[in-house]
């Protein structure tokens, strides 16, 4: 029994090995870079290294309520576990958009 846990354990921690975190820089107005493709199962970070200006990434197709803000030195993450595009925007600034795209990982 104890073998069968260790083999579990073992082959959960394999998959977050693969796993991996990709940042967005949010910057004069601009999500830098706007589209990313990623692997189900990545995070995405989201810094805001702007000095004054607060932002937020808003997945309308997920959310319906805007999110709370971003300010500046804070940073916003999520995980994408299912493959897909993903379209997101900043409330407050509307032309900022960019997309996730999601790929099944190899």
């Amino acid at each position: 029994m104890r073998i069968f846990i260790v083999i579990i354990l073992l082959l959960s921690a394999l998959g977050s090995v693969n796993a991996k975190e990709v940042v967005v820089k949010i910057f004069k107005k601009q999500f830098i870079p706007a589209e990313i493709i990623i692997e189900a199962g990545d995070t995405v970070i989201w810094k805001n290294v702007e000095k004054r200006q607060y932002h937020n990434v808003w997945f309308k197709q997920l959310v319906k309520e805007e999110p709370d803000y971003i300010f500046p030195g804070e940073s916003y993450q999520r995980t994408f576990s299912k493959p897909g595009d993903f379209a997101y925007e900043c409330g407050p600034h509307p032309k900022m958009v960019g997309v996730v795209k999601v790929v099944t990982r190899q």
